[in-house]
C-alpha cells in the first residue's frame, strides 16, 4: 500500500537535510501555496523549476452557438492541472524528471486460488473478489493535465 507524506513530515525531513528550521520551511510552503493560488486565479500558469507547471482548467458543456454560451449555465467546474517537468536526454527522448531513475518491481502475489474452475462450476460465482489497485489514473483527462503546458 502506498503511504502519504504530508507537509509537516516533508518539513521534518527537509530540516534534517539542511540548516533551515522546520517552522521556516512550513512558513515558506504556506506562502508558496497562497501565492500560487493567487497567480492561478489571475489566469497565470505557475512553473516550479525542476518540478512542473500548474494551471487552472475548466469543465464546461457545449452550447449550440457562441451567443448561447453563458458561464453560469455552461461552466460546470474548475480544476487544477499539473504537468511534470520534462527533460530531454542525449538521444532526444523526453522524460519526466520525477520518474527518471525510477524502477518498477512486481509486488508479492496475493493469496488467490488461480486454478481453473471445474466444468460444472464454470458458470457459478464464488463471491471471491480480490480487488486491489493498479495504481492507474482514473481521471477523465489521463492525469497529465494537458499536453500544451510544455509549449512555452
Amino acid at each position: 500500500m502506498t503511504s502519504t507524506v504530508d507537509t509537516d513530515a516533508l518539513a521534518t525531513i527537509m530540516q534534517r537535510n539542511c540548516t533551515v528550521k522546520k517552522s521556516d520551511i512550513l512558513a515558506v510552503i504556506t506562502e508558496l501555496i497562497e501565492t500560487m493560488q493567487d497567480q492561478l486565479q489571475d489566469s497565470k500558469r505557475v512553473k516550479l523549476n525542476g518540478f512542473g507547471t500548474f494551471k487552472i482548467g475548466i469543465c464546461s458543456e457545449g452550447a449550440n452557438s457562441a451567443a448561447d454560451f453563458s458561464v453560469s449555465k455552461n461552466v460546470k467546474n474548475l480544476h487544477v492541472l499539473f504537468m511534470p517537468e520534462v527533460k530531454s536526454d542525449a538521444s532526444g527522448q523526453r522524460k519526466k524528471t520525477f520518474i527518471t531513475g525510477c524502477s518498477v518491481q512486481e509486488a508479492p502475489k496475493n493469496d488467490v486460488d488461480t486454478s481453473k474452475p471445474k466444468d460444472d462450476e464454470a458458470g457459478s460465482n464464488t463471491g471471491s473478489n480480490t480487488g486491489g489497485s493498479t495504481g492507474g489514473n482514473t481521471g477523465g483527462n489521463g492525469g497529465d493535465g494537458g499536453e500544451d503546458l510544455d509549449k512555452d
